[in-house]
Order: C-alpha cells, then structure tokens, then sequence
C-alpha cells in the first residue's frame, strides 16, 4: 500500500512540475522572441534563454525544439525564413488544405431539418398495380441466396476423367488457332 501511494505522489509530482514547465518554459520562449523582435532563429532564442536563466536544465535544447514545435502547431508562434515571431492579429486565418466546403445556405426558422439519406442503392420503384406478394420468413442472410465465399469444386465423376476421343476423320487437332483455310484458285488466262 505504501508503495502504491509514494508511486502515486511521484506521479502527481511529475505531472504538476511537466505543467509547470510548460507554461515557464512556453514565457521564456515568448520574452525572448520579443526581445529579439524578428531575428528570433532556434540559436538566437537559445542563446538569450541562457543568459537570462544562468540555472536552466542540461537537456534545454531538446525542451526548446519540442516546445517551439508545440507552439507554432498551437498558432503562438509564426515560423517565417527561419525566424520565429509573434503572429499579426490583423493577418487572416491560415487555411486548411484542399478546396474549401461550399457554404450551406440558410434554412428558415420554421423550417425541420430533413435526416440524411440512407446508404446504398435505394430500391426500384414498385409497381403501383402488381399483386402485393405474402410475407414470408426468411432467415438472416447477407442479401442474395447464395452463401458466402468461393464455391468447393466439383468431385471428377468416371465419364469426365476419360480420355477425350480424337475426332473421327483425320489427326487429332492441335494446339492453338488453327490456320486460314485459303481456297483454291484456278489459273487465269490459258
């Protein structure tokens, strides 16, 4: 039980100082783009981070890379030639990728939403006149009446496993397309 809840509090620990980093970490980013305005490159900001905070951890590189990375993903920060900076809040929203949806026009208040169409192929018209057919029980089935899968082979029955008989009246036939039978011409002009 001990263990369980010193492991627990280390986690707790952990989990309150990565916080904390995060946020002290993700200020001390921002200090220093502002004090270096549009020269702020990864070294640059590293370098300043180093001589503000003389104490700061052995693996600060890394910290830096992921947390510049997380910040330009979250739109803090802008990447543009090398340079990170602070984003214009007059510049426009940056789009997605691919086309752009088409805009939805505007229902009526009074009016209900109709649910989507179904999937699949939708079912030929019936019709009208036809005798209405009795309804029947069938057992749950994927669709059609044939069961799933390739079909066995059939078993080779003692007339099919005979020999071929050669055709009556000549050499058996030979492999391949047989050639153009060309017809005889009689010469011209005796």
């Amino acid at each position: 039980m001990y263990y369980i809840t010193k492991n627990l509090k280390l986690m707790v620990k952990l989990v309150f100082l990565t916080v904390v980093v995060d946020v002290v970490f993700s200020q001390m980013i921002m200090s220093a783009v502002e004090a270096l305005n549009n020269e702020a490159n990864k070294s640059a900001i590293s370098k300043h981070i180093e001589t503000a905070y003389p104490n700061i951890p052995a693996t600060h590189s890394t910290l830096l890379s992921h947390h510049l990375n997380k910040m330009k993903q979250s739109g803090q920060l802008v990447l543009v030639k090398n340079n990170y900076m602070k984003p214009d809040p007059n510049a426009p929203p940056k789009r997605g990728r691919g086309r752009p949806p088409k805009p939805k026009a505007p229902m009526s208040p009074g009016a209900v939403a109709s649910p989507p169409r179904p999937r699949g192929r939708p079912p030929k018209p019936r019709d009208p006149f036809a005798p209405v057919p009795s309804p029947t029980k069938k057992a749950a089935s994927s669709g059609s009446g044939r069961p799933r899968g390739r079909p066995p082979k059939k078993a080779k029955t003692a007339a099919s496993s005979a020999p071929a008989v050669a055709p009556t009246g000549g050499s058996p036939r030979g492999r391949g397309r047989p050639p153009k039978v060309k017809p005889a011409v009689a010469p011209v002009g005796c």
